[in-house]
């Protein structure tokens, strides 16, 4: 299995500025342990040299351990440029939300090397598309994320070389407008992404996720983990960028308030066999947790 959006396993957190080779390592031999064969470590917002700080020490134990390189095919940028107003933020610091400017981005993809695989941003935190212009200019995948972007800022995106949509029904209020939302403009746009979900019956309703995909497409959806530290572990208190999380018996990360979770605790492993629970045949499964990321990192185009 290739997982596209993981933040932390087993215990470490991908996000700590101070996570050392030793920590990172042992976190890819648990994930290789558990079936993946490749994987996106997710690099979530924070001040720009802490995210900066989180990126080199990837990089750096990329460039000097077998394992590592092993599973970890690249990084996922998830911000700063999102979208920072409550429920849209979700588990990211707002105060570290940013308009996209080239030279931040430039920091951040000098930070993790020749790494950068997918870098997630709110096309409306990107007015002219000129960020999205200069990532896909450079062979990375942008996809919409965190955002409230109009259909016209997410066709801009498009014209610009977006191609996927991050975790799509979060990252967005729990209360939005019946019609006009960003649920209804990204599913309305499908056809021209890829789009990626959370397969844990708590990030999205089954029904929620069957209805998803039979508009998007088998040939188009992803399956992300979206794992923090967490996964693979029992309730328990953990860390994300600096925040603690503390997880009960329902294995669902969320904030106190439980206004938006912060991540999520279920493994790849554990996703695939939720899909084939919910009578998705092995073939499907297959295809969402291993064929469609590998198309991804391709950059193919998704199918219309």
């Amino acid at each position: 299995m290739i997982d596209l959006q993981v933040n932390g396993y087993h215990g470490i957190d991908f996000n700590d500025p101070q996570l050392t080779h030793e920590q990172f390592r042992a976190a890819c031999e648990s994930l290789i342990a558990d079936g993946i064969t490749g994987c996106l470590p997710t690099i979530i917002t924070a001040d720009l040299e802490q995210m900066q700080a989180c990126l080199r020490r990837i990089r750096d134990s990329h460039r000097q351990d077998e394992i590592v390189r092993q599973v970890v095919m690249g990084v996922h940028i998830e911000g700063p440029f999102l979208n920072s107003n409550p429920g849209f933020i979700g588990a990211h610091p707002p105060q570290h939300a940013r308009i996209a400017k080239i030279e931040a981005t430039q920091r951040l993809l000098d930070a993790a090397g020749s790494l950068t695989r997918i870098f997630t941003l709110a096309p409306e935190c990107d007015p002219r598309g000129t960020v999205t212009q200069y990532l896909v200019d450079r062979g990375i995948v942008v996809a919409a994320g965190h955002t409230d972007a109009t259909l016209d800022e997410l066709r801009l995106g498009l014209q610009c070389g977006m191609s996927m949509f991050t975790h799509l029904g979060n990252g967005c209020p729990s209360e939005m407008h019946r019609h006009d939302n960003i649920i209804q403009r990204a599913l309305s746009l499908s056809s021209r992404m890829w789009v990626s979900l959370i397969a844990d019956g708590a990030h999205l309703p089954w029904f929620v996720f069957d209805n998803f995909l039979s508009r998007i497409s088998v040939d188009r959806v992803i399956v992300v983990s979206d794992a923090i530290s967490a996964a693979g572990l029992g309730p328990g208190t953990y860390q994300l960028g600096g925040t603690t999380v503390s997880i009960g018996t329902d294995l669902v990360p969320c904030a106190p308030d439980r206004s938006h979770f912060i991540g999520a605790s279920t493994t790849m492993r554990q996703a695939h066999d939720n899909l084939v629970g919910q009578g998705y045949s092995d073939e499907t499964a297959h295809r969402l947790c291993v064929i469609n990321p590998q198309r991804v990192l391709r950059r193919e185009k998704p199918t219309p």
